[in-house]
């Protein structure tokens, strides 16, 4: 049993805002009651990570308010190490306000994170992280799209976690509004996809970032940049993967799988990244990866909430033993 004192093998960061879901659909204007919950694509994948048995730190600031002590509280709740999660007693926690979409549409999002806490983020911040302790470092685009020290500190943990020699994933979950430009967004991330290992595009995403069209372009671009495998999410069709096996660069993919209801489809796409970063530090093939992605992927989306439907171990291993897992030996 590890020591509570033991630092985390798997670190995420980024802005953890506090969430509230209207209770009914409609307008946002129109909507008198919500649920309050948490939401943020790197703690998502954090969250579905330590529900997987990873022990997985925090690092990020919330405000000194109720809703930092919410998300704080709710993480730990998860499983989440918070150690590196800062107080900030001078910037507020961010919030998010999300309609209720009908019959599985994208559902209307409203954002008040400027100037947040995390916003505010910067190398200092990761001060105390023991890297040597690292095993795997988590990724996205949003936070070096937050502010320049936010920037900084993507810069930072990235270079930090390649010196200490462990793996790196990192899906670029864009947010063009927070950018001053589609080409300032594409260089940063183009450039941060190439000191990963593991890239995860979605497919538009990997279009509008590299001016390719198809998965295979799309895949070389980032190989050739310096990455070890690049994983393309394709919607319902499925997935793709391109990199190295057994010592030689293969490329496969992997057919998605039905979904009994699409309910709420934010999420999936990290869903599918704890499915493939799970399976990948499992030790399991690519094909696996990819085959465990799309599952939990399409079982998030049956569930309303971000990461509501990110399963436990015990839950992955019903749905893995019901569905057969395919396998490259």
């Amino acid at each position: 049993m590890r020591s509570p004192d033991t630092p985390p093998e798997v670190l995420a960061f980024g802005e953890a805002m506090t969430m509230f879901v209207a209770e009914h659909q409609g307008e946002l204007s129109d909507v008198e009651h919500f649920q309050r919950r948490i939401a943020g694509a790197d703690t998502n994948v954090a969250i579905g990570l330590a529900r997987l048995g990873r022990r997985v730190g925090w690092l990020s600031r919330v405000g000194n308010d109720g809703f930092g002590r919410y998300i704080r509280r709710t993480l730990e709740a998860e499983g989440l190490d918070c150690r590196y999660l800062i107080n900030d007693p001078e910037h507020p926690t961010g919030l998010v306000f999300k309609e209720r979409a009908a019959d599985g549409a994208d559902p209307h999002v409203e954002y008040f994170r400027r100037g947040s806490a995390a916003s505010h983020l910067s190398p200092d911040d990761a001060a105390a992280v023991d890297f040597g302790a690292l095993r795997h470092l988590h990724a996205t685009g949003i936070p070096p799209a937050l502010s320049p020290g936010c920037r900084e500190l993507s810069w930072h943990m990235l270079d930090k976690a390649r010196e200490a020699g462990a793996s790196i994933s990192f899906d670029p979950n864009l947010r063009p509004s927070l950018w001053d430009s589609d080409a300032e967004m594409a260089t940063t991330l183009n450039a941060m996809a190439a000191k990963s290992d593991w890239v995860l595009p979605g497919l538009a995403e990997g279009q509008r970032l590299t001016g390719l069209s198809s998965h295979q372009d799309i895949a070389d671009f980032y190989l050739e940049r310096g990455a070890k495998a690049v994983i393309i999410k394709l919607g319902p069709e499925g997935s793709y993967y391109r990199g190295v096996i057994g010592g030689r660069e293969q490329s496969l993919m992997v057919p998605g799988l039905p979904a009994a209801e699409v309910v709420d489809t934010v999420g999936a796409g990290d869903g599918f990244a704890v499915g493939v970063i799970s399976a990948l530090l499992d030790g399991r093939s690519p094909r696996e990866a990819l085959h465990r992605g799309n599952l939990i992927g399409a079982e998030a989306v049956q569930v309303r909430g971000d990461m509501e439907g990110l399963p436990h171990r015990a839950r992955l291993e019903q749905l893995e033993a019901l569905i057969d897992t395919p396998t490259d030996r």
